[in-house]
């Protein structure tokens, strides 16, 4: 991770979902760039900010999440973005599938923004 606030991108057609994962974003005490309601809009937004970390909604309209994260690391500008994925998906094909896309994290909803938070904190503290 670069020195410097951590720049996150938050794609999710739920507005909810959205304002949750940026208070998560908030409390961690990382940077939101963007925050955009389905997967052609974020796919803009991680060229225009190329930001450290993606979170990203399977299921949305546009490019899906799945589709993003096939994009993003077949893109060398992109490369060492982390990817999270969430979904209401709760089966172990639905976890297997973000994961060979080239997701790092899986979240299922509906999750705790507190939990959350405290997971970006820990995921998100540069390596020694």
């Amino acid at each position: 991770m670069s020195a410097g606030a951590v720049r996150v991108v938050i794609a999710d057609d739920d507005a909810d979902i959205r304002a949750l994962v940026s208070i998560a974003v908030g409390k961690a005490g990382l940077d939101l760039v963007a925050a955009v309601a389905d997967g052609d809009q974020a796919w803009l937004a991680l060229q225009e900010h190329h930001p450290d970390l993606a979170v990203l909604d399977v299921s949305m309209p546009g490019m899906t999440g799945l589709e993003l994260c096939r994009l993003i690391r077949a893109d060398a500008a992109l490369a060492g973005l982390h990817i999270v994925l969430l979904s209401a998906a709760v089966d172990d094909q639905a976890r297997a599938a973000g994961f060979e896309a080239g997701a790092d994290e899986f979240f299922l909803k509906p999750f705790s923004p507190r939990e959350f938070a405290a997971w970006l904190s820990d995921f998100m503290v540069p390596e020694k």
